[in-house]
Parts: structure tokens; C-alpha cells; sequence
């Protein structure tokens, strides 16, 4: 099965976002997981809303949360033939914030478990705001990504440098 067929969550994105209240505002993470993928169907309405192309599609995303302004991080399908776990993590915000947030899913668990979210990780539009790392998350990542390890600053940094593209990419596409 290729990443375009599945829309199973892997069992690492599964188990970090099961953790419970890890985002409810507390900790300052403005992040409200999904229980599963949007379809192939919500995806390319909400792709085309967002880009004001009605050519396009979403087979590209696989969108799994979103901020509380309906902000959407997603794994961004950029990497043909390999596996779900293995493409980037992006943010597309509702004010038009784009970011690659994290290379991989092993990096994206090191991000929630150094406090960010994938809204935190794309913008600087709140700089007071100092993540809290977390311990479930911390876990998770622990289990399934030990050898991503690495501060959260880092793996945005990394995101960033392998990616510096996509917010002209995503641009190109809006009419």
C-alpha cells in the first residue's frame, strides 16, 4: 500500500496523540488532535478552500489536527514511495501560516514532547510563550523514535533547512 492509500494513523502518531490533556490549552498548546485522518473527500475540500483552486486535490495531505483556529497540521506527501512515517509534518495556518514543522514522524514526536505544536512550531507570533516539555510525550517518543532525539528547537531548525520551499510551493498553488 502506498502513502496515497492509507489512512490509517501509524501506531507512534496514534499513541501520542491518545495521550490524555496534552493539549487542552493547559500547557499552552493550542492543538486538537483527530481520531483519525480527514477522508480523501475533506481533505481536497478543505485544500481547495484554503488555496481558492478548485484544480486541485489533497492527495498530497493527510491532515490529523488542528489548532483552534482551524489551522491544520498534516504529514505532506513529498516523498514518493516511502512510507507515512517517513514524510514531513507541515501546518498550513487559516490566516495562510504555512511550515514544515518536523522532517519525519520520529522528529514529530520530539516536538510534542519538547511542548510545541505544530501551531508553536510554524509561527512566532507569541514570543513570551515557553513550551513546557511533557512527560507522557516524552515517553511516547522514547518508545518509538528513540533515535530522533532531540531538542524541539532542532528538529524546526532541520524541518526548516530541509524544506526551505514550501511556503512558495503552497503559494504558487492559491489563486
Amino acid at each position: 500500500m502506498t502513502p496515497a492509500d492509507d489512512r490509517r494513523f501509524p501506531a507512534a502518531l496514534a499513541a501520542a496523540l491518545a495521550v490524555p490533556s496534552a493539549y487542552e490549552g493547559g500547557d499552552g498548546v493550542d492543538f486538537e488532535p483527530f481520531e483519525v485522518f480527514l477522508s480523501a473527500e475533506e481533505t481536497t475540500e478543505w485544500f481547495r478552500a484554503w488555496t481558492g483552486n478548485d484544480e486541485l486535490d489533497g492527495e498530497a495531505f493527510r491532515v490529523f489536527g488542528q489548532d483552534g483556529t482551524g489551522g491544520y497540521a498534516a504529514f505532506w506527501l513529498i516523498r514518493p514511495g516511502l512510507p507515512l512515517a517517513d514524510q514531513p509534518v507541515v501546518f498550513l495556518g487559516s490566516e495562510g501560516e504555512t511550515g514544515v514543522v518536523a522532517r519525519d514522524l520520529g522528529d514529530f514526536l520530539w516536538l510534542l514532547a519538547g511542548g510545541f505544536g505544530p501551531w508553536e512550531a510554524a509561527t512566532s507570533y507569541e514570543p513570551d510563550w515557553t513550551p513546557s516539555p511533557h512527560h507522557e510525550l516524552t515517553a511516547v517518543a522514547e518508545q518509538f523514535a528513540p533515535d530522533h532525539r532531540q531538542p524541539a528547537a532542532a528538529v524546526i531548525e532541520l524541518a526548516t533547512k530541509e524544506f526551505p520551499d514550501f511556503d512558495d510551493t503552497v503559494m504558487a498553488l492559491c489563486r
